[in-house]
């Protein structure tokens, strides 16, 4: 199984790639992170966020592997503990394939998109840059395969 994480947004800062390659490399050789990244819609010509997100949409969709189970982020999803993240990578696990998590990009996620999703989960109730979006999942991520693997990276 393989953590795929499809992010809108390119040209980084440096700290959010080196905050996501120090977690991504600790990560268990059965539950690898895969960065994909979605170039952002360009907004020109006065198109409107609803145009953006439609073309943002396509780009992802043309990036999502054949099997995969998806997840997408959006502050307004399901808000779960660390905890409740491992049960459900474990089922996620179980079940096989890889995992796609969704981020969008300044404006978030077209409808269609979440509203095709597995599930539509909340890193946070907080509006978060989507940069950082990316280091806090991956994170969240390395904490959960450590409570599955019993590693002591997590304290309760």
């Amino acid at each position: 199984m393989k953590f795929i994480i499809c992010a809108v947004g390119h040209k980084m800062p440096q700290w959010v790639a080196t905050g996501f390659e120090e977690y991504a490399k600790r990560m268990p050789h059965e539950a690898a992170v895969e960065l994909l990244e979605v170039k952002p819609e360009k907004r020109v010509g006065g198109k409107k966020v609803e145009q953006l997100l439609a073309a943002e949409a396509i780009r992802i969709r043309a990036l999502l592997p054949a099997k995969h189970y998806i997840v997408a982020l959006d502050e307004c999803g399901r808000q779960q503990t660390t905890i409740k993240l491992a049960d459900s990578i474990n089922r996620w696990m179980a079940a096989g394939g890889d995992i796609v998590f969704l981020i969008g990009g300044a404006d978030g996620l077209d409808a269609s998109i979440k509203n095709s999703a597995d599930e539509v989960l909340a890193l946070s109730a907080l509006t978060l840059p989507h940069g950082l979006a990316r280091v806090l999942l991956v994170e969240q991520l390395y904490r959960a395969m450590s409570l599955i693997k019993g590693h002591p990276y997590h304290r309760a």
